[in-house]
C-alpha cells in the first residue's frame, strides 16, 4: 500500500477483492455478532468481541456452543491460536 500523505484507502475494492472462503468467513462472524446482540450478551459499542472457541479456519463451527464474548484486549492477544495448545518457539 502507498503511503503517501493523501493517499486514501479503497475499503470497498479490497473487500470485492477478497478470496471466497474469507468472504464467507467474515459472513460468519457477522452472523455470530448478530446473534449475540439479539441475545443481549454484547451491545453495540461496548468493547466486546464475540470469538469462535474454535477458529473458523480449523474447522469450527459458528453454533452459539462455539461462541463466547470477551474483551477486545483478551481475543486479540490470544493470537489466533487455539486455546489450550502450546505455542512453539521460533529459532
Amino acid at each position: 500500500m502507498p503511503s503517501s500523505p493523501g493517499y486514501k484507502r479503497d475499503y470497498k475494492k479490497e473487500r470485492l477483492a477478497e478470496k471466497p472462503k474469507r468472504r464467507k468467513d467474515r459472513a460468519k462472524r457477522n452472523a455470530a455478532r448478530r446473534v449475540a446482540l439479539k441475545d443481549g450478551r454484547v451491545k453495540k459499542g461496548d468493547g466486546k468481541h464475540v470469538d469462535h472457541k474454535k477458529p473458523l479456519r480449523s474447522g469450527g463451527s459458528n453454533a452459539k456452543s462455539n461462541t463466547r464474548v470477551q474483551s477486545a484486549s483478551k481475543n486479540s492477544s490470544n493470537n489466533g491460536h487455539r486455546k489450550g495448545e502450546k505455542q512453539r518457539k521460533k529459532k
